[in-house]
């Protein structure tokens, strides 16, 4: 493969109408943004079609895109963030009591760990967070982006998410630790 052909090239390659480019930026992040939709929403077929979406809008606007292939996935995010929300508008129902992860994927070693009553500790003390601060957090775990893709997709600075991020994770830890007091 000539280097202008390289996997380096996604984003141009896509933006240029090549199909194998599309697919490959799409199935790098497809997993990740499912389980950020379907977090956000509650509901598998839900999330995906907001992938869909996410994808449409992402090919009708890729000339507005400028960056380099590694912010392409923060861009894809910052897309479903607005699809995800349009959606909530169209379908408002309140979530799952207890929703705090998306079951798209087998559970992780955490949640194997974690007994019943310490997931309703964590489930109650994530529900007490601001919507941006859980947000900020599905994006970070969930989502799998790091803390500069994050501020990509809501566009801010990466300071200001970093300290946001502090913020929310010490909030979310004087949760558990009065959950704890009281259990």
């Amino acid at each position: 493969m000539d280097k202008g052909q390289g996997a380096g090239n996604l984003v141009e390659r896509a933006r240029q109408g090549d199909q194998e480019a599309w697919a490959a930026l799409y199935t790098s992040v497809y997993a990740r943004l499912v389980a950020f939709a379907h977090r956000r929403l509650g509901n598998a077929d839900l999330a995906r079609d907001a992938v869909s979406e996410t994808m449409a809008r992402a090919v009708t606007k890729i000339d507005t895109y400028v960056g380099s292939d590694e912010g392409f996935a923060p861009w894809l995010f910052g897309i479903c963030r607005h699809v995800v929300v349009d959606i909530q508008r169209q379908t408002y129902r309140p979530l799952p009591p207890g929703l705090l992860r998306s079951d798209v994927d087998e559970p992780g070693p955490a949640e194997i760990v974690l007994d019943s009553e310490e997931q309703a500790q964590v489930r109650a003390a994530f529900a007490r967070l601001d919507p941006d601060e859980r947000e900020l957090l599905e994006l970070r775990v969930i989502g799998g982006l790091s803390s500069a893709e994050v501020a990509a997709a809501l566009g801010k600075q990466p300071g200001t998410i970093r300290m946001a991020q502090m913020r929310a994770l010490g909030r979310l830890r004087t949760f558990l630790e009065e959950a704890s007091r009281v259990g």
